[in-house]
């Protein structure tokens, strides 16, 4: 797309897939690590790999957070989302996110190291710590910023949106984006869970001692490749969720299908917005003031003085 055809929506999503795809591009090196149960690529490929594969998922839980936020403003404050749909204003914002999820993503570079695991008689590239305060500050990080702080907040936000929606007989039914969004969403807390479930039972085997604490750190280890595996997996989800839930307009516009359907998101949700508003200002033009008081507070609208009526 050039020009004006790039729009806000189709900007996130194409980051989405930006961060996807560094994802897929690593999955040969992951599965001959599974395949072999060995890692043959080297102490640089390890740092570099698992450098991007926290990249992603930071990139990805704050990208799917902005384009929340996005559908959130368009519903509650749809002239503050007109404010902020601008190329340049979400371009800024972007580039924030992926300087941020470089940044948040570096203790994975720093910790991670190629060692020869006795037990396993095998290579591994694991993270390698010099304490245990430095284990819990690693893995502890990684899930509250990554998982635990901004997801909850996602599907909060999304709830809200789609109970305002719903609130007329209107607008019960759900549109094929909300579905989308909802099905990224729930893809994403599926498939990244065990990962990050990992970090805990490695942060508990960090705070614990005895054979409790050998027991947990073993479990993890064992865990570790797997959780990995179906994280990444996630990247490779998305494509299919867009190609599902818009079958028809790939047949009609073919490799732009998902421009077409995140495009018609914010019109009907706008849309859906003025046309509330509007019945609302009618229903107050035929009505006294003493009902348009009564209105204003029962639909929440605001509404400026009609015609004809006298400024106080």
């Amino acid at each position: 797309m050039k020009g004006r055809e790039k729009s806000v929506t189709c900007i996130l999503i194409l980051n989405l897939a930006i961060a996807d795809g560094t994802v897929l591009l690593l999955t040969p090196f992951f599965i001959a690590f599974l395949a072999l149960k060995t890692w043959i690529f080297g102490r640089g490929v390890c740092k570099v790999a698992y450098y991007l594969c926290c990249l992603n998922m930071f990139a990805s839980i704050f990208i799917i957070a902005l384009m929340s936020i996005d559908r959130f403003l368009a519903v509650f404050r749809p002239y503050v989302a007109q404010s902020f749909r601008k190329r340049e204003v979400v371009t800024k914002v972007l580039l924030a996110i992926w300087l941020l999820a470089g940044a948040l993503a570096l203790p994975a570079f720093a910790f991670r190291e190629v060692i020869d695991n006795q037990q396993m008689n095998a290579t591994i590239c694991e993270p390698c710590h010099a304490s245990r305060g430095e284990a819990i500050f690693h893995y502890t990080f990684e899930t509250m910023v990554a998982f635990l702080v901004p997801f909850p907040l996602v599907c909060l936000s999304y709830m809200l949106v789609l109970r305002k929606l719903k609130k007329s007989s209107r607008f019960g039914q759900r549109s094929r984006i909300e579905k989308l969004i909802a099905a990224i969403l729930v893809t994403f807390a599926i498939l990244w869970l065990p990962y990050h479930v990992v970090n805990a039972i490695q942060v508990t085997a960090n705070l614990t001692s005895g054979s409790t604490s050998d027991k947990l750190a073993i479990l993890a280890k064992k865990s570790r490749a797997g959780a990995t595996a179906l994280a990444f997996f996630s990247a490779c989800v998305n494509p299919l969720l867009y190609a599902f839930a818009a079958s028809d307009l790939f047949r009609v516009f073919g490799v732009g299908f998902v421009a077409k359907l995140l495009e018609g998101t914010v019109a009907e949700i706008q849309r859906r917005v003025r046309s509330q508003r509007d019945l609302v200002k009618g229903l107050v033009r035929v009505g006294s003031r003493g009902e348009s008081v009564d209105l204003e507070v029962k639909n929440g609208v605001k509404l400026g003085p009609l015609n004809g009526d006298l400024q106080p």
